[in-house]
């Protein structure tokens, strides 16, 4: 006689599946704010802003994963700092329009439902939502055992912020003789891993997994508290394509950016990837961070303002470049 099949025996197990999200509904309670609006009934997470008291509200949106960086985490057996990085990747770029992210959501993707790894990602993705002053209030777990093999698994997240009409930030605002100011990184962040796994063999990834899994950083506390005294023309978020394509994305037709090199500390893990990789100058410029996490257009006249209110945040930061004119270019680098 044929035996009976259930979802159990093809591979997934709701009884798992719901104990899992049941523990994560406490962990994610610490992140709760005034605009949670709790419907147990509801098939969909709701959210009030009308707390903020914004007159001309605009929402802005972002999803983003991880990438490759969870094979190195895989491989170092560490997965507690992963979900940092899925919520920066998200709130650092809508916080790039001057927004305040609101809520996040994520959704977990994995072969086999295991516990306890599982977990240390969720608690890395409330400890990013409290960093980010965002609400955690939704999510998906899938178990899909034909799509992930193993301990394999994939993150998404999806975040929205809201700004002021009148102070939303998008570069139009630039002009020639205006300051670049970098925030540094705290190493590759979330992107370039695909190359940096080729660069570095297993067991040099197991050597520096500590340095490779530093938790990409979440700028929205401190641009915010800058952004209430200080007016920043233009911000970007350096992930993929970095220094040519995500810094140049924000400026105006006929400007560039002269990018001083020298004037950050860059990293030793970059000089690593770079000599074991034999990598060009230019593919390091154009994949990774190379040590600034985000960029920050202001006027010379602010440029000792924004770097003070900085420092009372603790946070570092760099004269990094001017903005010039040039029809050609969008970046050089001196």
């Amino acid at each position: 006689m044929a035996q009976k099949l259930t979802y159990k025996k093809a591979g997934v197990d709701i009884a798992k599946a719901n104990r899992f999200v049941d523990a994560i509904k406490a962990m994610s309670s610490v992140t709760m704010n005034k605009g949670v609006v709790n419907r147990p009934g509801s098939f969909g997470a709701l959210f009030d802003p009308g707390f903020l008291k914004y007159k001309d509200p605009i929402l802005v949106s972002s999803t983003d994963g991880v990438g490759t960086k969870l094979l190195v985490a895989n491989l170092a057996g560490k997965h507690d700092t992963v979900g940092i990085d899925l919520v920066a990747m998200n709130v650092n770029d809508v916080l790039c329009t001057g927004a305040r992210p609101l809520f996040f959501l994520d959704y977990i993707a994995t072969g086999k439902l295991n516990p306890k790894i599982m977990k240390d990602v969720m608690k890395g993705i409330v400890a990013g939502c409290r960093l980010a002053g965002c609400a955690l209030i939704g999510g998906e777990t899938a178990e899909m055992p034909d799509m992930y093999k193993g301990k394999d698994y994939d993150l998404a997240g999806f975040t929205v912020g809201i700004v002021e009409k009148q102070g939303i930030i998008d570069g139009s605002g630039i002009k020639c003789n205006d300051v670049l100011i970098g925030l540094p990184s705290s190493g590759l962040h979330s992107n370039g891993y695909s190359l940096a796994r080729k660069a570095l063999n297993t067991q040099e990834q197991k050597r520096y997994a500590q340095i490779l899994l530093k938790p990409t950083c979440i700028y929205v506390k401190p641009v915010l508290a800058l952004l209430e005294k200080i007016r920043v023309r233009g911000m970007a978020h350096m992930t993929g394509g970095a220094w040519y394509e995500k810094l140049t994305k924000v400026l105006p037709k006929g400007l560039c950016f002269s990018v001083n090199k020298g004037s950050w500390p860059v990293p030793r893990i970059f000089d690593l990837i770079q000599d074991k990789g034999r990598v060009p100058e230019h593919e390091m410029y154009r994949t990774f961070n190379m040590g600034i996490g985000l960029c920050l257009v202001v006027t010379p006249q602010d440029v000792v303002g924004v770097q003070a209110l900085l420092r009372q945040q603790k946070v570092e930061s760099f004269v990094i470049g001017e903005v010039v004119q040039d029809t050609k270019r969008k970046v050089v680098f001196k």
